[in-house]
């Protein structure tokens, strides 16, 4: 078994988008639960979720990046820059070969598979799809789109078992 070291955290969640907040919420019982605004839930028995809001991107992203990139991949970088800074690595100082990703995730970019579906059934039905499609939906994309932005060149993987990812990820 090889030892996992977790250097840096980062946050992007319904209660806080970074480290503190989140933390600050979790002390005081913030709940992220609210009406769902990303569709029309109105059709359906429940209608609140814990979507992430307020998420400023900017510092992180830029607009072209954010286009290729599915919400979840957005949330993935945006969450691994903070770590990364949170972490204090100099990257020039350490061995880009043996430092990876394993990246932890229910599932991919479903937002991704939704547009595409939709624009596919109500298009004119010529069979078109975007060329972001499926590296914006594959769940890996997020490990990948982290060490292309580091230049890790270790392990580079991610796991996909609902709520036991995490755990998954850190055995692995």
């Amino acid at each position: 078994m090889r030892r996992v070291v977790i250097t840096g955290l980062g946050a992007v969640t319904p209660i806080g988008n970074d480290v503190e907040s989140y933390l600050k919420g979790l002390q005081e019982g913030k709940s992220g639960a609210n009406l769902i605004t990303k569709f029309d839930a109105s059709k359906f028995k429940t209608q609140f979720a814990c979507e992430v809001t307020d998420l400023d991107t900017e510092p992180y992203l830029d607009r072209r990046e954010i286009r290729r990139m599915d919400e979840f991949s957005v949330f993935a970088m945006v969450a691994a820059e903070q770590a990364m800074k949170n972490s204090g690595l100099d990257l020039e100082k350490i061995d880009l070969d043996r430092t990876g990703v394993i990246w932890a995730a229910g599932i991919g970019g479903i937002g991704t598979i939704e547009e595409e579906i939709t624009a596919y059934c109500e298009g004119d039905g010529t069979p078109r799809f975007n060329p972001f499609f499926v590296p914006k939906m594959i769940a890996d994309i997020a490990a990948g789109n982290i060490s292309i932005r580091y230049g890790l060149r270790g392990i580079n993987y991610a796991t996909l078992s609902a709520c036991a990812s995490s755990t998954h990820a850190l055995m692995n």
